[in-house]
């Protein structure tokens, strides 16, 4: 159950850093920042276990950076989807 909480929360910090970054409107809900906040983390979390930055001491900069990135990848292919409807 803490787990599931923890990606809820971290999914959101991350979605929300990404549409903080990304340039335009992106109409999201909160729901699906969350959501591909999510992906975002879990995308980042396992690059960065397969190029071997996943265990650093202190703050794991380069998974949050990573984790962004796919983030912002996610919301710019569910806003590219999304319009096509």
């Amino acid at each position: 159950m803490g787990e599931l909480i923890g990606m809820i929360i971290f999914g959101g910090i991350i979605g929300a850093l990404a549409r903080l970054i990304m340039r335009g409107d992106q109409n999201l809900s909160i729901l699906w920042t969350i959501v591909l906040g999510a992906v975002g983390a879990f995308v980042g979390g396992w690059l960065s276990e397969m190029i071997g930055v996943a265990d650093t001491p202190g703050i794991d900069w380069i998974r949050w950076i990573l984790s962004v990135i796919a983030a912002m990848i996610a919301i710019y292919i569910y806003l590219a989807v999304a319009r096509r409807r």
